[in-house]
């Protein structure tokens, strides 16, 4: 049986690099949520009792690659942070989601109107 190293190995040298560079993002963004409850000073045991759930739980979440944008923006919270989610499309302002993920309020839309200096507000 082959080796995922002897796998690799076996790629030409260009391949190998952007394996290499691959497998570096994907770390990068698996610490991403440990980094940043790191910088703020937190422990997963605060944030656990912050978002009430046990300490094993918090670690789980920061391993996941995929998650609902609520459970992203309760852990931001539990770590002192506020998140918001922009939309951007080539050729027009964008768009910040609001309420995007949270149960029993409407969603609201905001176009940020660069001629205007000040954010019009659209319902969704």
């Amino acid at each position: 049986m082959t080796t995922l190293q002897k796998k690799i190995a076996g790629l030409p040298a260009s391949r190998r690099a952007r394996v290499a560079a691959r497998t570096s993002e994907l770390i990068t963004e698996e610490n991403a949520l440990r980094q940043l409850r790191e910088a703020h000073k937190k422990t997963q045991a605060k944030v656990a009792k912050e978002l009430g759930i046990g300490q094993d739980s918090v670690s789980r979440l920061e391993k996941r690659s995929d998650m609902l944008i609520s459970t992203l923006r309760d852990y931001v919270a539990a770590i002192g942070g506020k998140m918001r989610l922009l939309v951007e499309f080539e050729d027009q302002p964008p768009i910040e989601l609001e309420n995007l993920g949270v149960l029993h309020k409407p969603i609201k839309v905001r176009r940020k109107v660069a001629s205007l200096g000040k954010r019009a507000t659209k319902a969704a």
